[in-house]
């Protein structure tokens, strides 16, 4: 079993599957010119690049956090998305590590978002990568291969393989 850790939130893998931190210098290296996801999952079929986002950290300002939600709702963090997927994907193709397919798991830490939310945010970002081609056709070669917003109620009933909670007591 293998726990990754991005402040107050902590992803589980069990034994036999590999995940890495991605977004340090140990990782990534390169973040004076290039974005990254927070981590980056081997699977023996595919990969997940993995970002989490937490507005509900136990030391967040409430003001904060109902601002950053507002942003998410309004699409206005779609670019930062989209741009460490690509940077990420351009680092792990450069480097030979992009043989299979990859899909881009993002985590918002916040029980407020519905599942409709989620959905939008989740069509939304799905264009903005895009996930299919010029005309909606399939890319010959799809540099993702699927995508999904998901809270952590959301993340645990369709990924219960690997559990996200909070590393504090609730």
């Amino acid at each position: 079993m293998t726990l990754l850790v991005e402040g107050d939130l902590q992803l589980t893998l069990p034994a036999g599957v590999t995940g890495r931190k991605f977004d340090d210098d140990a990782g990534h290296g390169l973040s004076h010119c290039m974005k990254a996801v927070d981590f980056i999952i081997e699977l023996q079929d595919r990969s997940y690049f993995v970002e989490f986002k937490d507005p509900e950290h136990p030391t967040a300002d409430p003001k904060e956090q109902k601002k950053f939600l507002a942003k998410v709702l309004s699409g206005g963090l779609d670019t930062d998305l989209k741009t460490k997927y690509r940077d990420s994907f351009l680092y792990e193709l450069a480097s030979g590590r992009a043989a299979k397919p990859i899909y881009y798991l993002v985590l918002i830490g916040s029980s407020a978002l519905s599942a409709a939310e989620l959905l939008a945010r989740t069509d939304a970002l799905k264009r903005h990568l895009p996930v299919r081609g010029p005309n909606d056709k399939s890319w010959e070669k799809p540099f993702v291969a699927g995508c999904a917003v998901m809270n952590i109620s959301a993340w645990n009933k369709f990924l219960p393989l690997y559990p996200v909670s909070r590393v504090s007591p609730i």
